[in-house]
């Protein structure tokens, strides 16, 4: 017999994907990834679980492409563009695809699982926001560790605008949580906090170990290997993490430690 609300979820998977490519949101191995990280979520948390995870991917593409001409500059500096390959996908997707596997296998879990899908999203989609919002804030950034001014859309910088998109995009995650799945207010403030504890921890990996070259030419600060057409410098001899591996990490790591004061 034909399972209706399955034929409802993948059609709900093609249907965002395809649009996400359409929009140029998404490359076409990003579309995959969305559709793989999307199977996988559904798995384990159904619709309510896509639900989430679309709250997440439609309002983190709508803000890329947010007074997209004053981030053109931004190009210079980032190693990818605003278009979401299939590693970026995973960046961001991958640990909420592994804990819907883990919630998949049947085994009981109370909400802990649940909480700990729930603050992976709520950690990137607080740092897309930031990222997304913060990059049109009228001042220049500053570094987490050392308060130093540096170039808008440089990794390891907040700024007062960004941060406070970072807590309002994971509150944004936190209150769909709570409708999505009935949760009382507590686990919502949790998300809410490790969410944001997400994006912090992104901001100082960012700045501490994320690889970024020295331009040889113009002297650009740039997480591209290769600028004006030549093989930048290593800023820092132990950064060995490009963004995508930052944000991962980011994201696994908030989650655990909520993981561990929930359980």
């Amino acid at each position: 017999m034909l399972d209706i609300q399955l034929v409802v979820a993948v059609l709900f998977i093609l249907v965002i994907s395809f649009v996400g490519w359409k929009m140029k949101s998404l490359t076409g191995s990003g579309a995959i990834g969305a559709i793989v990280v999307g199977l996988s979520i559904y798995l384990g948390f159904s619709i309510q679980g896509l639900l989430l995870l679309g709250c997440f991917f439609v309002s983190s593409s709508l803000l890329s492409k947010f007074q997209s001409v004053k981030k053109s500059n931004l190009h210079d500096i980032l190693e990818k563009g605003d278009r979401r390959d299939i590693v970026q996908v995973l960046a961001n997707g991958g640990v909420p695809a592994i804990l819907s596997l883990v919630q998949a296998t049947g085994q009981s879990f109370g909400q802990v699982v649940l909480l700990g899908f729930c603050i992976s999203i709520a950690a990137a989609n607080a740092d897309t926001w930031a990222s997304e919002i913060g990059t049109l804030s009228k001042q220049n950034p500053r570094l987490l560790l050392t308060f130093k001014k540096v170039e808008r859309g440089t990794s390891g910088a907040v700024s007062l605008l960004g941060t406070c998109a970072a807590v309002v995009g994971s509150a944004f995650i936190a209150i769909g949580a709570g409708l999505l799945f009935s949760l009382s207010w507590y686990p919502i403030a949790l998300v809410i906090l490790f969410g944001f504890i997400g994006n912090l921890l992104d901001t100082l990996l960012g700045q501490t170990i994320q690889v970024k070259y020295i331009c040889t030419v113009c002297g650009k600060l740039t997480e591209k290997q290769n600028h004006c057409h030549n093989r930048g410098l290593k800023m820092k001899k132990f950064s060995f993490l490009n963004n995508d591996g930052v944000n991962f990490l980011s994201i696994a790591l908030a989650t655990m430690l909520g993981l561990i004061i929930l359980s």
